[in-house]
């Protein structure tokens, strides 16, 4: 079965592309769009703004659980991490930068942003340690020594 393909006016012309003039005034008027199809969604009834999540890998060795948080352009004094024996939340917030000229496109986030994860049973939460480094957040979190079997000489 094959769908029917559906083209809109001037899709079909090879290379098309609005002028110039134009193409800034409907770039506006689409951004405008998406900012009140957003505030249409939101729920204004909420006393704070919506938070964000930032994009984050957690790896396992051996010794550790380690997890890796992008937080570009966000100072330490900004980030808050807490860790209990279950989970993993990481919070803070990106001040917006005073830009010169008029922004036309908007596509990083600013705001309160938090990433909360699960830890699996059997962590050292007293000796997790942080770092900060191009823009990426390394929270080590290393596994209780769990007991290993070992060989039991017999004496006498």
């Amino acid at each position: 079965m094959t769908l029917p393909i559906r083209h809109r006016p001037g899709s079909l012309e090879r290379g098309f592309r609005w002028p110039e003039p134009m193409a800034a005034d409907f770039e506006d008027l689409f951004e405008r769009m998406n900012e009140f199809l957003g505030s249409a969604t939101s729920r204004p009834f909420l006393a704070e703004p919506m938070t964000w999540s930032p994009l984050a890998d957690m790896h396992e060795t051996d010794e550790a659980y380690e997890i890796e948080c992008e937080l570009p352009g966000i100072r330490r004094e900004d980030i808050d991490i807490e860790v209990s024996e279950h989970d993993l939340c990481v919070s803070g917030e990106l001040k917006e930068r005073e830009h010169a000229g008029v922004l036309r496109r908007r596509g990083r986030p600013t705001g309160r942003f938090t990433y909360r994860t699960s830890l699996p049973a059997g962590v050292k939460t007293d000796d997790v340690t942080a770092s900060l480094a191009d823009g990426v957040l390394t929270v080590t979190i290393p596994k209780a020594q769990v007991a290993k079997p070992r060989h039991i000489e017999i004496k006498g």
